[in-house]
């Protein structure tokens, strides 16, 4: 018997509330932003599996979907952004791009095509080094406020304000360079 243990947690309602708000809906009404717990996220994944018992003993081996942890770490939350359908192109682009052959069957690798959408990965809650951080309303609503922003900004506009930033560090670095040298303003004039 093959027994799968995990720990799964339901989004809260303020949480929810606070996202939708944040972010918006999508075109079908739903939120365009939400939070999931990486074991409570599932997908449909296809392809050969070998099933073992808990000494490492193959118990069975076969080519099937099955529903899936969609996201690691599994013990973190994630925010997820709706993509609507055509964001994956047509339904015979996905087959064929997705379809595998294990043991001569077809299988799609990524299952179904998704005909109303699918909410993506855009952001883990976790520190610096990984750590786990708890699901705070504030710092949910920021991450989604950023990332809709973001999305407004146009790449000429982004790739300017990253041109900006190299040139106040090179400008930074330089100066930190004159003034550890002792170089100071008469070398600027140079």
């Amino acid at each position: 018997m093959i027994q799968v243990l995990r720990e799964t947690h339901e989004t809260p309602r303020d949480i929810e509330e606070r996202v939708t708000r944040a972010g918006g809906r999508n075109i079908l009404g739903a939120p365009a932003f939400r939070v999931v717990w990486g074991w409570s996220r599932l997908t449909w994944i296809g392809g050969a599996w070998t099933d073992r018992d808990n000494s490492g003993n193959v118990i069975r081996r076969t080519v099937e979907l099955r529903l899936e942890p969609k996201y690691l770490p599994l013990n973190r939350w994630h925010i997820e952004r709706w993509m609507p359908p055509e964001s994956y192109g047509l339904p015979a682009q996905w087959y064929a791009n997705t379809v595998e052959t294990e043991n001569g069957m077809s299988i799609p690798a990524l299952g179904p095509f998704p005909h109303r959408g699918e909410y993506e990965h855009c952001f883990t809650l976790a520190g610096p080094t990984g750590e786990f951080i708890p699901l705070l309303p504030g710092a949910v609503e920021h991450v989604v406020r950023a990332i809709s922003w973001a999305r407004t900004v146009t790449k000429s506009k982004s790739r300017e304000a990253v041109i900006r930033n190299w040139e106040r560090r090179e400008r930074n670095w330089s100066q930190n360079v004159d003034a550890a040298l002792g170089l100071g303003e008469s070398h600027a004039e140079l």
